[in-house]
């Protein structure tokens, strides 16, 4: 996208988180909570399966950031909350929406990822063009 996108504009990206992606994350993090490498333990805390890690998920809320406003865009500010432990297996559908945009090309993005009518993420993010500089 070359031109910076209108305020109201939203895209939306779904997945569905798989055991082998979180082997990967796994992998990735050093992560080996038992809630999210042992299903018997996440049995007993009550999922369906192991949980998916939320930073996994939350990444989904980045490729809808990505698509939404551009290579000439990076992460600024991102912050989310969980409302729930999800299984893995479970289909995501994240969503960001641009709400404010400002003079030096800075975006501001109303995120929200859910599954079903649950929604399980929601959080905001600001992107700031790249030859911008630092902006945090």
């Amino acid at each position: 996208m070359t031109n910076a996108p209108a305020i109201g504009q939203d895209i939306r990206f779904s997945k569905t988180m798989t055991v082998a992606e979180q082997a990967l994350f796994t992998g990735i993090s050093g992560n080996l909570g038992g809630l999210y490498v042992d299903r018997t333990k996440a049995r007993d805390a009550g999922l369906a399966d192991m949980a998916v890690f939320e930073l996994a998920a939350s990444a989904l809320l980045t490729t809808c950031l990505s698509r939404l406003a551009g290579p000439a865009h990076r992460i600024a500010n991102f912050s989310v909350s969980f409302a729930q432990a999800v299984p893995v297996g479970t289909t995501i559908a994240a969503k960001a929406t641009v709400t404010s945009l400002d003079a030096v090309g800075a975006l501001t993005c109303a995120l929200e990822a859910s599954a079903g009518e649950a929604v399980l993420i929601r959080g905001t993010a600001r992107l700031v063009p790249v030859s911008g500089g630092a902006d945090v």
